[in-house]
C-alpha cells in the first residue's frame, strides 16, 4: 500500500508541475476518408518481419504487459487451432515498414516463444525460459524447440489476420492514424499524446527530443524529467511554434502531429540548428532568472512558457542579449496586462497564440 501511495503522490506531482489548457482540447479530429485490406501472414512469416522490424512495435514504456499464462494460452489457442483476434497495421509511406496499432502483446509472444525467452531483457544474464503453463497437459512446459514436430509445424503455419489502414484524406497528413492507435491503446492507464507520437512517428526529430530533454539548463527549469514524457512535448511545441505559428490550427494535439511527422526524419545540418537554437534560448533563460521561470504562481505556465521561448529564440537570431536584458524582457512580459490574459484563459484559440507570440517577440526585440 506504501508503495502505491508513493507511486500515486509522484504522478500526482508531477501533473501540478504543468499547467497547460491544451489537454483539455474539445476540438475533435477532422473527418477522415480511411481506407483498409486485409493480409493473412502465417506465424513464421510474420515473426521473421518483426525480428527484421519490417514489421515495427512501437517502443515504449508499456511495450509488453502480459503474464506468462496470458501469454502461454495464446499460444496454445494456435496449436490447437482455434481463432485468435486478428491485429491493426499502417504502413509508412516512406519505409514500407508496418506499424502495429493493435496487437505488440500478441506479436511479441509470438517473438519471445520462437526465441526461447519469455520478455528478455538485454542486460540480463538470466532470463526467463519460455515454457507453456497452465495449458493442457500435453503442452506443458513445452518450449518451442522442444514442441513435436507436427506441432511446431501447425504453430508455424497458423494464420494471423491482419488489417492495413491507410489514410486517403486529408492528403497533407496522417493524423488519423494517431487517433486509431489512441482509440485502441487506450485499455489501462491512457496514454498521452507524445506517448502515442513516439510510436507513431518514431524517428530523428524524436531522438533530437530525447537529447535535448537532458539539457542541464532545461531539467532545472521544468524539473524531474515527466514519466509520461509531457517535458518532450513542450520541447517539440517550441519548434512548432517558432516554425510553424502562421500555419497552426486547432486542436493543438493534430498541429504538433503534423509538424512531428512532417520533420520526423530531419537531417544532422537540422538537428544541430534545432539543438543551437534550443539550448541557447533556454540557457539565456535560465541564467536570468533560474529554475522558476515560466510560472507566474507554481506551476510551469505551458502558453507563457511557448511565447517567451519563441519571443527570445526569434530576438536571438537576430542579435546577442545581455542577461539583464532578458530579466527585463520576462519581467515586461510578466507584468503585461493583456498577456496575462492571453497565458490564463482560450490558450489555444488561434487568434489568442498569434496574439501572445506576437507580444513576446515585440518585447524581446526591444530589450
Amino acid at each position: 500500500m506504501s508503495e502505491y501511495l508513493d507511486e500515486l503522490k509522484h504522478e500526482i506531482e508531477q501533473e501540478q508541475n504543468i499547467e497547460d489548457e491544451s489537454q483539455v482540447d474539445d476540438v475533435g479530429p477532422s473527418r477522415y476518408d480511411i481506407t483498409s485490406y486485409g493480409i493473412d501472414f502465417d506465424v513464421d512469416g510474420i515473426v521473421r518481419r518483426v525480428k527484421k522490424e519490417d514489421i515495427y512495435i512501437p517502443d515504449f514504456q508499456r511495450n509488453f504487459v502480459w503474464k506468462m499464462t496470458e501469454s502461454s494460452r495464446f499460444i496454445e489457442s494456435l496449436l490447437l487451432g482455434l481463432p485468435v483476434p486478428g491485429i491493426f497495421l499502417a504502413q509508412d509511406q516512406e519505409s514500407g515498414k508496418m506499424l502495429v496499432i493493435d496487437g505488440q502483446q500478441r506479436l511479441l509472444t509470438l517473438k519471445y516463444f520462437f526465441d526461447g525467452y519469455f520478455n528478455p531483457k538485454a542486460e540480463s544474464s538470466s532470463n526467463r525460459v519460455f515454457k507453456l503453463s497452465k495449458v493442457q497437459k500435453e503442452y506443458v512446459d513445452k518450449t518451442y524447440a522442444t514442441l513435436e514436430t507436427k506441432d511446431r509445424i501447425n504453430l508455424e503455419n497458423c494464420v494471423i489476420h491482419a488489417t492495413v489502414v491507410k489514410q486517403d484524406s486529408p492528403s497533407d497528413d496522417d493524423t488519423s492514424i494517431y487517433h486509431i492507435f489512441e482509440r485502441l491503446n487506450s485499455g489501462g492507464r491512457k496514454l498521452t499524446a507524445q506517448e502515442i507520437r513516439t510510436a507513431v512517428y518514431h524517428g530523428s526529430f524524436l531522438e533530437l527530443l530525447k537529447t535535448l530533454n537532458v539539457e542541464p539548463a532545461w531539467r532545472n527549469v521544468f524539473g524531474i524529467e515527466n514519466d509520461r514524457m509531457r517535458d518532450q512535448e513542450l520541447i517539440l511545441r517550441f519548434f512548432a511554434m517558432l516554425e510553424n505559428s502562421i500555419n497552426y490550427r486547432k486542436p493543438m494535439v493534430d498541429f504538433l502531429n503534423t509538424f512531428l511527422k512532417t520533420n520526423r526524419n530531419i537531417g544532422i545540418e537540422k538537428s544541430n540548428e534545432y539543438s543551437r537554437i534550443f539550448v541557447s534560448t533556454i540557457n539565456a533563460f535560465y541564467n536570468a532568472d533560474g529554475h522558476k521561470i515560466f510560472r507566474p504562481v507554481r506551476a510551469l505556465n505551458v502558453a507563457f512558457y511557448e511565447a517567451a521561448m519563441v519571443g527570445l529564440a526569434r530576438r536571438l537570431a537576430v542579435s546577442e542579449i545581455t542577461n539583464d536584458n532578458v530579466k527585463r524582457g520576462y519581467d515586461r512580459l510578466l507584468g503585461h496586462i493583456k498577456f496575462k490574459e492571453l497565458i490564463s484563459q482560450s490558450t489555444t484559440d488561434i487568434s489568442n497564440v498569434i496574439e501572445r507570440l506576437a507580444i513576446a517577440t515585440k518585447i524581446f526585440s526591444e530589450v
